[in-house]
């Protein structure tokens, strides 16, 4: 059986870091279990064990974890995705690929921060797939939200075929690949999981800290970049994104925020070994 541990443990307190003059919060909202085989259907039983198998939580699946990165400067605040909202689905009723869905503490743990959801100005989506815009709304939920003063942003190609908003929702905005969105943080496109896929790249305090949503789920895959992801829209591109990001995540100061990584979301690359791994921020334990 396996033992409980930050790699196969779902995130439950916030996280925080601070860089230069911005301070970035990891917002827990709850989990979801990938079932690692279908998930990743080019590993073999054999890649989930040895230092893998420490991933896998008693039932045999990956922990993700789900939330929202709160961004703040100087008196400022946004948000990285905004979690899965106030839903418990058990497996039976989520897809193949998943086990248990659940959200909820996305509330409780801003308030932990000290921000008002009406404090938020904008919500900056990776992609939206509803663990990532829960709390924010649903297709066709418009104003529905806690969040009803802030601008919502993705990516045109994700905003392509969203919904249109009824009357009264918030502000809908578009963004470009390395635009500006927010005082030192920019957009990079990332497609593979979805074709609008979006990273977020913040330089502070002389590190960069890539929030990199859905082009990583696992630490397993920063070695094996190749395997393929079922639930990737578009597959190669994601192959080629996941090599591509490796690529900037090995440089100096470079820092990232893998929102699905159980409870070692902070983190940075370590490659002496020309093995990349993934090494936890131990500065957001202390």
């Amino acid at each position: 059986m396996a033992t409980a541990t930050p790699w196969n443990t779902p995130a439950t307190a916030p996280r925080s870091l601070t860089l230069g003059e911005h301070t970035v919060t990891w917002l827990p909202d709850g989990h979801v279990q990938l079932d690692p085989r279908r998930w990743l259907p080019e590993t073999t039983a054999a890649d989930w064990e040895g230092e893998n198998a420490a991933l896998l939580d008693p039932e045999g699946y990956l922990t993700a974890s789900i939330g929202a990165l709160l961004i703040e400067y100087r008196g400022r605040a946004m948000l990285v995705d905004a979690g899965f909202g106030p839903h418990d689905i058990p497996a039976e009723h989520t897809h193949p690929t998943l086990g248990v869905l659940v959200g909820g503490r996305l509330p409780t743990a801003l308030e932990s921060a000290g921000v008002k959801a009406a404090d938020i100005e904008l919500i900056a989506f990776s992609h939206l797939h509803d663990d990532h815009f829960g709390w924010a709304f649903r297709p066709g939920a418009g104003a529905d939200s806690p969040f009803s003063s802030a601008v919502f942003a993705a990516s045109a190609d994700e905003w392509a075929n969203w919904p249109p908003p009824r009357t009264g929702s918030p502000r809908i905005r578009g963004i470009a690949d390395g635009e500006e969105i927010f005082p030192g943080v920019t957009a990079w496109a990332t497609p593979g999981h979805t074709a609008g896929h979006t990273a977020y790249v913040l330089n502070a305090g002389g590190h960069r800290l890539i929030a990199f949503g859905d082009v990583f789920h696992t630490p397993a895959q920063l070695a094996r970049p190749d395997w393929r992801v079922a639930m990737d829209a578009l597959p190669n591109h994601g192959v080629a994104t996941r090599r591509a990001l490796l690529a900037e995540l090995v440089r100096p100061r470079t820092l990232a925020f893998a929102n699905h990584f159980s409870d070692v979301v902070f983190g940075r690359i370590a490659a002496e070994s020309g093995t990349p791994v993934w090494q936890p921020w131990e500065e957001n334990y202390q």
